[in-house]
């Protein structure tokens, strides 16, 4: 699977010829043209790193990488602009930039310095949440979050709710899922697994129509 960039970038002229130049680095390169286009993501970038120009129409690149890293923290970008004042690079990196280019720049530099920064990264999951009934389920954060309630879950409760509400509505055996999250199914990884449904029931207690149902012996199912 090819490796997938964003370009948001207002400039026609330079977008068109630095999505043409990605593209021929061999990289699949979206364009969009003004900040409102990124609303269509709700959950999930289908990328592996934005290039965002500061100058954009609407708010700022300063400000839509702030929102963006709000709600995919760990998400990867690369600020572009014509800006070359100390401050804007100084915002750009505490802002959470992986790096700072200005424009004109090179291309084939830029080529390098994305090559870099997918290196470090490697290709992950950027989801922002998962709705689980009247929860929220921030994975990568590892919170659920209620309106009555907050819970900070650990590694392996927040592994298990995934694979779980991955496939909801589906039986996962046993065996499914502790080959999953514990890595083998002995028999006290077993009694650790019933453990952790447990307490993930309660984590849900405030939503009636969300369970965690159990086929005695066989597995367990999560609907909502």
């Amino acid at each position: 699977m090819n490796t997938k960039l964003l370009l948001i970038e207002d400039d026609a002229d330079f977008g068109f010829m630095l999505q043409h130049y990605l593209q021929l680095s061999g990289y699949e390169v979206d364009w969009m043209q003004s900040p409102a286009e990124f609303s269509l993501y709700e959950n999930t970038l289908p990328y592996d790193l934005l290039i965002i120009d500061v100058m954009l129409p609407i708010k700022s690149g300063f400000t839509l990488a702030q929102e963006i890293k709000e709600r995919f923290p760990e998400f990867p970008f690369i600020f572009l602009t014509a800006k070359e004042q100390k401050i804007d690079k100084l915002t750009g990196l505490k802002i959470g930039a992986d790096d700072y280019i200005t424009k004109p720049c090179d291309p084939e530099e830029l080529v390098l310095r994305i090559q870099n920064i997918l290196k470090r990264n490697k290709k992950k999951e950027f989801t922002i949440s998962i709705t689980l009934g009247s929860y929220q389920f921030f994975p990568q954060r590892l919170i659920l979050s209620h309106p009555l309630e907050q819970f900070k879950l650990t590694e392996r409760e927040a592994k298990l709710l995934l694979f779980l509400s991955k496939r909801s509505g589906s039986l996962v055996t046993r065996e499914e899922i502790l080959q999953e999250v514990w890595g083998n199914s002995d028999f006290f990884n077993g009694r650790s697994m019933d453990v952790f449904i447990t307490r993930l029931r309660k984590y849900l207690k405030h939503d009636v129509s969300l369970q965690i149902t159990s086929s005695r012996g066989v597995g367990f199912t999560i609907s909502f």
